[in-house]
């Protein structure tokens, strides 16, 4: 759904997203610890991860609840430098998809503990090229790997979570090596801190954060 439409927050919109409120396949179903994951880094740094799972507004608001992030930007991963505009992007047609790069400090928070916040409550990784009242590739759901250990570590945990059955259907996650991150327009950063009476945000992100707080108290930290 283009955000333009979102944005409007009509009681048709109320309506409509009702009908497609975000379905989440793990709803209830806690899903395990990645069996392979990177240790703690044995001191402060910085480590990015860049993850793609419908509208990056959610994405982003789940993720600055992490603990050990310091900073997510909604924007745009899987196309051309030339293409990361949000109305080429909206096209489909761009092989970008809306994503957020999150910057961590590897010392208090692991790859293989971002990835289970994006696994079990960020998004539905069941989804093909759509999520919830969002369809599109641009919406899809794709691990954009840094590195060689980023790429085993996702497509392990995928592999895991199939093995155990956590999700009604197969895991649909793409994991692809990053080429880029393009940020998003300004008006699109933190868009669910600034606008949290958006039906939108109201119904399909606001219940991301909470389900993070009660399922992950762990890694969830308010801010």
């Amino acid at each position: 759904m283009r955000h333009a439409l979102k944005i409007i927050g009509c009681a048709g919109i109320m309506a409509l997203a009702a009908l497609w409120a975000w379905p989440r396949a793990s709803a209830g179903v806690p899903i395990p610890d990645p069996k392979l994951d990177a240790p703690l880094a044995s001191a402060p740094a910085k480590a990015t991860a860049v993850l793609a799972g419908g509208c990056f507004w959610g994405l982003q608001l789940v993720f600055e609840h992490l603990k050990g992030v310091s900073h997510v930007t909604a924007g745009y991963a899987g196309g051309e430098a030339s293409t990361a505009e949000y109305e080429l992007v909206s096209s489909g047609t761009t092989g970008h998809a809306e994503s957020v790069q999150i910057e961590y400090d590897p010392s208090q928070v692991t790859y293989g503990e971002i990835l289970k916040v994006y696994f079990s409550v960020a998004h539905d990784p069941t989804e093909v090229n759509r999520q919830g009242p969002d369809e599109g590739t641009q919406y899809r759901s794709s691990v954009f790997a840094a590195d060689a250990d980023q790429q085993k570590i996702a497509e392990a945990y995928i592999a895991q979570l199939d093995a155990a059955g956590n999700y009604p259907a197969p895991i649909a996650t793409q994991v692809v090596p990053l080429k880029g991150f393009y940020p998003a327009e300004a008006y699109h950063q933190d868009y669910a801190i600034h606008n949290p009476w958006n039906p939108y945000i109201q119904i399909n992100d606001l219940p991301k954060v909470a389900d993070f707080k009660s399922t992950l108290p762990d890694l969830y930290v308010e801010r």
